[in-house]
């Protein structure tokens, strides 16, 4: 029976097979890489002794020791740099900060000023618009005084005729001294007038209250009346409905009419008060009988 696949066994090295054809491509590709495969020293090669790892170590270190010196070097260099470019940064920094305090100081001091210019622009504004509202108001008062100028020249003008017949009056008559003596008592006289109709005023308004609280003494005793009245009404109405029932009771029937049939329940007990007014003359003429009876015996 003939085999499907070939057999390939497996080797430390790799993968073998029987079958020629795969062991020559394996052997190719084995030749292609170098990751695994070593090439010999040459023949006039003195190979990796200990002497020669000795002295590639050495100037190694050689060279190295060289790198670290160039290094400290470099470094002790730097930082002397550093210790200069600190020390004018430090420089730098107080010329800054003397600056920064300058500079702060002098925005502290605007700062204030302009606080002061706005305290002093506010207050100035203030009387600004006071000096205007007292300037606008002497306007208005020298307007008013002009106005009253005129019509007091207008006054005086109308009365000059006045001023000489006052005049006259005080030279014909024996009660004024002078005309000042007249306008102060014409003056008394409408004050005494003016004190009179308040005094008439006060009076009349006492006259309006005393009216008033007379209407009301009347108002209220009228409403006290009517309140007694109806009060009494209410209890006659309780009186005539107790007897009502009494009678009612009395008579053993049930009372039919309401409180509001007044005519009727009246009719009933005006009925049987006349009943037992009857009923009572009957027994006071039989104890009368009987009482005559009893001494004629």
């Amino acid at each position: 029976m003939p085999r499907r696949k070939p057999t390939i066994k497996t080797d430390v090295i790799g993968d073998l097979d029987l079958n020629p054809e795969v062991a020559i491509d394996d052997y190719r590709v084995s030749r292609q890489q170098d990751q695994f495969f070593v090439k010999p020293p040459n023949w006039d090669s003195a190979g990796d002794t200990i002497e020669m790892l000795y002295i590639a170590n050495l100037r190694e270190y050689d060279a190295m020791k060289q790198v670290q010196i160039q290094l400290l070097k470099d470094a002790k260099r730097q930082a002397a740099l550093n210790v200069q470019r600190i020390r004018k940064m430090y420089k730098i920094q107080e010329r800054l900060r003397k600056r920064f305090v300058e500079v702060n100081g002098f925005i502290k001091d605007c700062a204030d000023k302009k606080r002061s210019a706005d305290k002093s622009i506010r207050e100035e504004t203030v009387l600004h618009a006071e000096v205007t509202k007292e300037i606008d108001e002497f306007k208005t008062s020298i307007a008013e005084l002009s106005t009253f100028r005129t019509a007091l020249k207008a006054t005086v003008a109308q009365f000059q005729p006045y001023e000489r017949v006052l005049e006259e009056v005080v030279k014909v008559s024996d009660i004024f001294i002078s005309s000042k003596d007249c306008i102060d008592r014409c003056d008394a006289l409408m004050l005494a007038q003016v004190e009179i109709n308040k005094l008439k005023s006060q009076k009349l308004n006492e006259i309006e209250e005393m009216r008033q609280r007379m209407w009301e003494k009347i108002l209220s005793a009228c409403k006290d009346t009517t309140s007694l009245y109806n009060l009494d009404k209410e209890r006659m109405f309780d009186g005539i409905q107790i007897l009502y029932r009494m009678l009612c009771k009395r008579r053993d029937i049930v009372p039919s009419y309401h409180s509001y049939e007044i005519d009727k329940i009246m009719s009933f007990i005006m009925r049987e008060m006349s009943l037992l007014s009857s009923v009572l003359q009957e027994l006071e003429s039989n104890k009368g009988d009987k009482v005559g009876a009893g001494r004629m015996c």
